[in-house]
């Protein structure tokens, strides 16, 4: 199954290391970033806001654990948000390419 998998990263600088790793490793076949996004959320029982960075990885299920691991060993944050959203149609070419730039 593929999948795309959502990552925030405290600045463009790391997300660029934890794309290039992922990318380097066959776990993505294709990375995003996103620089300047605004997150509010919850965190250590107060509201909190930061200007992040958000990665859109395309991979495949059976990539997610190993995405987890790299991500974990290069992010800043003690609880990284990685997210995996099943890809449940799209362009056949483009599922191939995922597929094949993984091998």
């Amino acid at each position: 199954m593929h999948i795309i998998v959502l990552i925030t990263a405290a600045n463009k600088k790391e997300a660029d290391t934890i794309a290039r790793k992922l990318i380097k490793n066959k776990l993505a076949a294709c990375v995003n970033i996103i620089s300047g996004i605004k997150s509010l959320f919850w965190w250590q029982g107060k509201l909190d806001r930061a200007k992040e960075a958000l990665l859109m990885v395309k991979s495949r299920k059976e990539k997610f654990n190993k995405i987890v691991k790299a991500v974990k060993s290069s992010h800043s944050y003690s609880v990284p948000e990685i997210i995996a959203i099943p890809i449940t149609s799209g362009f056949k070419p483009y599922l191939k390419w995922i597929d094949d730039s993984l091998r």
